[in-house]
């Protein structure tokens, strides 16, 4: 279902590929396959991401996790997360692309274990590489407005800028940097990382972001399927309130009611 007003308009759109739904989840660290599913189903999400270096894709080996979050079902991101090198990223991004037949890829190209932050010069060497190879390149990157606009530059159709650190929950930690990245870039701003809670969702949509990507707030949280369903609709008020436009923030009090033509006792 939409984040919108009209569940069959679309919302956004990543090169060739449009959708409805402005919550995009992950695929892991949920105590099963088929939760996984019932989160997605309770998000409301049309696209998930998969950690290529870390799912099984061999049928001998025991279950699969795109046996249950089909493709035919969803749209899948592969993503490069666990790569360090360019060289790693690229490897990584090329056997999706085979295995899964896609020409999206969420490009994580790590500079710092401890942290997870991207390694912003690697992201855009592998985000050039991967473009001139015919790649729909989705890059996880800091919130730095000037990579953002840098990667819109050599052709990405999205940006990807970290809320907080990744798992981390902590919410949105620079609003004043997303406010810039969505001031002077074009292309969709996809909030990726640190969101931990439904307020911090419809936040980040109250500042104008098209969407959000999550993962460990839904699968750790004490009902999974409940918050992402909570996700859901912070993602889907937020968004509302952004197209609604906020009243202005004042210092002092303004009268509910109008005081013209008001009865004298």
């Amino acid at each position: 279902m939409s984040n919108d007003t009209n569940p069959n308009e679309t919302a956004f759109e990543i090169g060739r590929h449009a959708f409805r739904s402005r919550l995009i989840i992950g695929t892991g660290k949920y105590e099963s396959f088929e939760q996984n599913l019932a989160c997605a189903e309770a998000a409301g999400a049309e696209m998930v991401t998969v950690a290529l270096r870390r799912v099984n894709f061999d049928a001998a080996k025991g279950p699969r996790l795109l046996d249950v979050i089909r493709p035919d079902r969803f749209t899948i991101l592969p993503n490069t997360a666990g790569c360090y090198t360019v060289e790693d990223a690229v490897t990584t991004a090329r056997l999706g692309r085979e295995l899964l037949e896609t020409d999206l890829v969420k490009l994580e190209v790590i500079g710092d274990e401890r942290t997870l932050f991207p390694d912003v010069p690697a992201t855009l060497e592998a985000a050039k590489i991967l473009i001139a190879d015919g790649f729909t390149v989705l890059p996880y990157i800091t919130d730095d407005p000037v990579a953002c606009q840098r990667l819109e530059a050599m052709g990405c159709p999205a940006v990807m800028p970290l809320a907080a650190p990744i798992g981390s929950g902590m919410g949105i930690r620079n609003p004043a940097n997303l406010r810039i990245i969505l001031e002077t870039v074009e292309v969709p701003v996809i909030v990726d990382a640190g969101v931990g809670t439904a307020s911090d969702a419809a936040f980040a949509m109250e500042l104008g972001a098209t969407a959000l990507l999550m993962n460990t707030a839904i699968a750790h949280a004490k009902d999974p399927v409940k918050m992402a369903r909570a996700m859901r609709l912070g993602v889907e008020a937020g968004r509302l309130a952004y197209e609604a436009g906020r009243m202005p923030k004042r210092l002092y009090a303004s009268a509910s009611s109008p005081l013209d033509g008001t009865a004298s006792f």
